[in-house]
């Protein structure tokens, strides 16, 4: 997949302090894809930042060409977003 990080996006990345390569590879290889507000999609995978378990969240809006990030962060609320 073709894939942009918007100003924002590449401002969390620094903000948030998330390696690049950790988006890259949810992107590549989430372990899962959930709708989030039409048009954007929610790309997510639980990720070991530290030594603890976070969910690392890349939203999507991939109606466009290349598909742009819109946001992402990590969030230790898994259960509130992953889907069984």
């Amino acid at each position: 997949m073709n894939f942009r990080f918007s100003k924002h996006a590449e401002n969390e990345l620094v903000l948030r302090q998330i390696p690049r390569e950790f988006a890259e590879r949810v992107l590549r290889e989430p372990q899962q894809i959930v709708l989030e507000r039409p048009p954007k999609k929610a790309y997510q995978s639980k990720v070991d930042l530290g030594g603890k378990i976070f969910l690392l969240r890349v939203i999507v809006d991939d109606t466009t060409k290349p598909v742009t990030i819109v946001t992402l962060y990590r969030t230790k609320k898994i259960n509130k977003y992953w889907k069984p």
